[in-house]
């Protein structure tokens, strides 16, 4: 007989809920916009369910929308690029998933933003763990059907832009970054890379510029101008060393 949850594992499973549905709602939205961009349902679908990366996805589906099929290439090498941070997620989640490879194997596929969130804002290793599991799978069943509803939707409802659907995937990526953007470092990184993403929209085809904001963030990022300024006022609340307990 498996042991009762303990107040923490408990408040980790309602984080989990709470944070999955909210991600998942939003599915709709790209379901929508997929079907507009040229892909047909069952395509957005499988999509969803292979890829499985919010950003990744919305960035691909832009790209085509803009610039069709003939900006497959770099539709394509943005999402990777973009998908590019679930390997660091899997780094730094390695030992709180634990051994097995049927474990690790699923993990990877839940390995979000999201799920990672959840995980490390806990202080006890079950509880982290519960926190992914159930924050993942909340938000991949729930993305997966909001996707098949959104694309659904999309067929009848025509062109989603004339609803305010093309702007709520930006909504809602600011609303999950503004959070974040406390420390001087990781606001000089997002100003520059805006800038120059800005800068460079009117010349180049669409994908380039969200690429090379991308290498000017890593490179401004790599300088850490204000870090050290920030880390004697903003310490990370959450030492690797609660993270990764056996």
């Amino acid at each position: 007989m498996s042991r009762p949850r303990t107040v923490q594992e408990r408040a980790a499973a309602r984080s989990g809920w709470a944070v999955g549905i909210a991600t998942a709602l939003y599915g709709i939205s790209f379901g929508a916009l997929a079907t507009a961009s040229g892909l047909d349902v069952w395509q957005t679908c499988v999509l969803s369910l292979v890829m499985f990366s919010g950003g990744s996805q919305f960035a691909l589906i832009g790209v085509l929308a803009s610039g069709g099929v003939s900006a497959g290439g770099t539709a394509i090498a943005g999402a990777a690029l973009l998908g590019i941070r679930n390997s660091f997620y899997a780094l730094r989640l390695s030992r709180i998933i634990g051994p097995g490879f049927w474990r690790r194997t699923a993990a990877t596929q839940l390995t979000i933003d999201e799920s990672t969130a959840v995980a490390t804002a806990q202080a006890e290793p079950r509880a982290q763990r519960i926190g992914f599991w159930v924050t993942g799978l909340v938000v991949y069943v729930g993305w997966n059907l909001m996707t098949l509803a959104g694309a659904l939707l999309g067929n009848l409802i025509g062109d989603v832009k004339a609803y305010g659907l093309d702007a709520a995937a930006a909504a809602a990526f600011l609303g999950l970054l503004w959070p974040r953007l406390r420390a001087r470092q990781t606001q000089a990184v997002a100003v520059a890379a805006g800038f120059v993403a800005t800068l460079l929209t009117p010349f180049l085809m669409p994908g380039l510029p969200v690429l090379a904001a991308a290498v000017v963030a890593i490179v401004f990022g790599a300088l850490n101008l204000f870090g050290k300024r920030d880390a004697g006022r903003h310490p990370d609340p959450i030492p690797m060393e609660r993270e990764v307990e056996p």
